[in-house]
């Protein structure tokens, strides 16, 4: 299934993520995925949220830069293969993968992708 995902560029200093979440967290929004990918000057927060878009206004008026992506959110078995069964379907698809990553959301795996050049309708169309 599709769904909204948050990216906010960061720079690297101490208290900067605290700050994100704080933010979140005070306005009640529940952060249900969460990755960070970084450089040495910069890091990507990619966040999924429970009320994305209070989420970004929260953001907004505290002069946070945010930006909504569509992305795969998949729910997977907890099992041994489950991940490469994910990955084969999307391979026998011919779908490329921008990047992606596992969360637990109400105590079940979640796989969220975001494939490249947007084949989010290939995606759906492959698992339903």
């Amino acid at each position: 299934m599709t769904t909204k995902q948050l990216s906010i560029f960061l720079e690297n200093r101490i208290g900067r993520t605290k700050e994100v979440v704080e933010i979140l967290s005070n306005a009640g929004i529940d952060i249900l995925a969460f990755t960070i990918a970084d450089s040495a000057e910069f890091g990507i927060l990619r966040l999924i949220v429970s009320d994305i878009e209070k989420a970004a206004k929260q953001l907004k008026e505290a002069k946070i830069s945010a930006i909504q992506t569509d992305v795969l959110w998949i729910p997977m078995d907890e099992r041994i293969g489950a991940l490469a069964e994910v990955l084969s379907k999307l391979a026998e698809g011919n779908v490329s993968i921008e990047y992606m990553y596992v969360c637990y959301s109400d105590s079940k795996p979640y796989i969220v992708i975001r494939p490249a050049q947007m084949e989010l309708d290939k995606c759906e169309q492959i698992f339903g």
